[in-house]
């Protein structure tokens, strides 16, 4: 298998949006702006994800969350906007470098493009074949499985948001 080259110019990076799936949809779904161009894998990256993320003025790309398996770093590289980080508010700017480590509510972020451009930013994370996120706002968590096993591609991945109060007993039904 031949490696890919192991530069790509963000000129270069080809942007897409949510599948038909994946698009908000719901009383807030105007809130959202869910483009972003996928890189790890065009620049043969193995451990870590990345991508361009493009918000336009007044939307978010994500809900409110927070990650226990996988950190994520941002970096703006052009437009202005806040980072609702735990119970905080910070102000952003291109240059501007953030940490979002593993944990609860404290590390739940959102990036909210707060400006009148859009707003780009690279995305980096660690990357984990299984992922589980809370979401405080809406009470939710959800378990993704990210990476399918060598070798068993064509089997769906494994998705199930659901919330606290619906656990099951786990010798329930056996």
């Amino acid at each position: 298998m031949t490696m890919p080259a192991p530069v790509l110019n963000l000129a270069d990076a080809e942007l897409r949006c949510a599948s038909p799936e994946r698009t908000p949809h719901g009383d807030s779904a105007s809130q959202y702006d869910i483009r972003w161009a996928e890189i790890a894998s065009r620049i043969g990256a193995r451990k870590l994800g990345y991508n361009l993320t493009v918000v336009a003025p007044g939307k978010r790309n994500c809900p409110f969350h927070s990650h226990r398996v996988e950190e994520e770093m941002f970096f703006i590289l052009e437009g202005s906007g806040e980072l609702h980080y735990g119970n905080a508010r910070h102000p952003l700017r291109a240059g501007d470098v953030i940490a979002c480590p593993t944990g609860g509510p404290e590390t739940a972020h959102q990036i909210i493009n707060t400006g009148t451009v859009e707003m780009r930013y690279l995305s980096v994370s660690t990357l984990a074949p299984v992922e589980i996120c809370e979401y405080p706002d809406s009470g939710k968590f959800g378990v993704f499985e990210d990476l399918p096993d060598v070798g068993c591609e064509h089997q769906a991945r494994f998705r199930h948001l659901g919330r606290r109060e619906d656990a099951r007993d786990y010798w329930e039904g056996e």
